[in-house]
């Protein structure tokens, strides 16, 4: 492995945590220490808000072609090592090697979709009343980014986010998971190595909840952007309150999936399981409620069930592995609870509900495929991210939506129809920030990726995620002549 620093990156320094704190990084294929990382506290957190504070003074008065040639740079970085960074992602995550891979190729269409953007940050003028009086809008950079992210993601989940914040002339202080914290180090080492001044871009690893609380206690701390749970988003939003912090919020999915009589139902079928089972179920937006007109229902479950028990289960590193394991114990042993508790209120395994037998080591639960749910059943309503998949029939379209908008959540939901009818109404009345119309991926740099109801605030990505990070000020001038 080549020498990248993983550490903390505290004002242009690589730093180990102030307390002296560490953490061991479990491979959870293997359920071994690959190394031990810096773990700090709301101290680190606080000195990195020092930093981009004062480094923000600076940043925000460049150019936004100026920032654009850092973010380019950094992309050309990550391309020229993006094989090598996908070992060390999968290594700390689970995931197949080429979901690794791709996650890191992508993460460079960000920084340069952003890095063009943010050329494009155009202000108006507003047409006065009176001839002595001229109104302009223009927009400026909020201030410190404070930005906390999931473990699922360790490339994605911080890179649509830095690259937008540092693209408008914000600063940022980034924590990434725990959990995955190298993918997180990778990526602010891609920037320092293409010269990003000291305290633009800081990274800390540590203490979760004391670190979030710098971020909150801090008024420099203008905006926190979070991918995680509902639970902490509204802990978050509780504690924003006091400072008046702006705050973008992803938070849980529960995505249904409604599939209609005129499809090909053994190709998507075969697509169902595929895109369920990304990142062993781990994806906030993965299709989690598969809601099967009765007239395919039967040949649907038949398919799915045989595709689900053929997928290769094992450490992602093997180019053979279909389906890595869980992030960690507790996570496993959630799902665990969800299934067994489906499975005593009435619910049917039709194929896995259990560990494969022939892994002693590493956190892997057999891809599960289940049917007979009921609506009261906390694996029907929870958001389970695990590779579990409830089949449930429906018989007509107003049905089909009532099932689907009855969630607190409201991030994602997918139709599978070749009916135009069918198409616009569900993608019209669905309560959800996107819809997906025969389509699996409901990610990409320009358009907006953001939720409804419970699923959170905000947005990333596209124009609206970039605009998350700008303050509009409006310059009234008087007295012209």
């Amino acid at each position: 492995m080549a020498n990248y620093n993983f550490k903390q990156l505290i004002n242009g320094e690589w730093v180990n945590a102030n307390n002296g704190g560490k953490w061991d990084l479990i491979n959870p294929a293997t359920e071994e220490v690959i190394q031990q990382i810096p773990f700090g506290d709301g101290s680190d957190a606080q000195a990195a808000i020092d930093a981009a504070s004062a480094a923000f003074k600076i940043w925000s008065r460049t150019t936004p072609y100026e920032r654009a040639e850092y973010l380019m740079k950094a992309a050309d970085w990550i391309l020229a090592r993006a094989e090598e960074f996908a070992r060390i992602t999968t290594e700390e995550s689970g995931k197949p090697y080429g979901e690794s891979l791709a996650e890191w190729r992508s993460a460079t269409n960000y920084l340069k979709w952003n890095a063009e953007e943010c050329k494009r940050n155009y202000g108006r003028s507003i047409p006065s009343r009176t001839s002595t009086r001229r109104i302009n809008v223009i927009q400026q950079p909020v201030g410190v980014v404070g930005t906390i992210v999931a473990w699922n993601f360790p490339v994605y989940n911080n890179v649509r986010t830095w690259s937008a914040a540092l693209a408008a002339g914000c600063t940022v202080v980034g924590r990434p998971s725990e959990f995955t914290p190298r993918s997180g180090m990778l990526l602010a080492q891609a920037l320092y190595e293409a010269g990003i001044p000291a305290g633009v871009l800081n990274l800390i690893n540590g203490d979760p909840p004391s670190m979030g609380q710098a971020m909150i206690d801090d008024p420099r701390c203008r905006k926190i952007s979070f991918t995680g749970s509902t639970r902490v988003g509204k802990l978050l939003m509780d504690g924003a309150s006091k400072t008046v912090t702006r705050l973008s919020l992803e938070m849980g999915g529960n995505a249904p999936v409604m599939v209609f009589p005129d499809v090909d139902v053994a190709d998507i079928a075969e697509k169902s399981v595929i895109w369920k089972l990304r990142n062993a179920g781990q994806v906030c937006v993965a299709p989690q409620r598969f809601y099967v007109h009765s007239q395919i229902a039967e040949e649907f479950i038949e398919r799915s069930t045989e595709i689900a028990a053929s997928r290769k289960i094992g450490n992602g590193l093997d180019e053979s592995t279909q389906l890595g394991p869980l992030i960690n114990a507790a996570q496993r042993e959630r799902v665990e609870l969800l299934v067994s508790e489906a499975v005593d209120a009435g619910a049917s395994i039709l194929t896995g509900g259990e560990r494969p037998d022939d892994l002693d080591k590493g956190y892997f639960y057999r891809p599960t495929v289940m049917t007979n749910l009921q609506t009261d059943m906390p694996i029907y309503n929870e958001e389970i991210f695990g590779p579990v998949m409830p089949i449930i029939p429906f018989s007509d379209v107003d049905e089909a939506l009532a099932l689907a908008n009855d969630s607190e959540y409201g991030l994602t939901s997918f139709v599978f129809t070749n009916d135009l009818n069918t198409a616009t109404r569900m993608s019209e009345e669905l309560e959800y920030g996107m819809v997906c119309v025969n389509d699996w991926l409901p990610a990409t740099p320009e358009a907006p990726f953001n939720g409804a109801k419970q699923s959170g605030i905000g947005s990333e990505c596209g124009v609206e995620g970039f605009e998350e990070y700008l303050e509009p000020k409006t310059i009234f001038i008087g007295g012209v002549s």
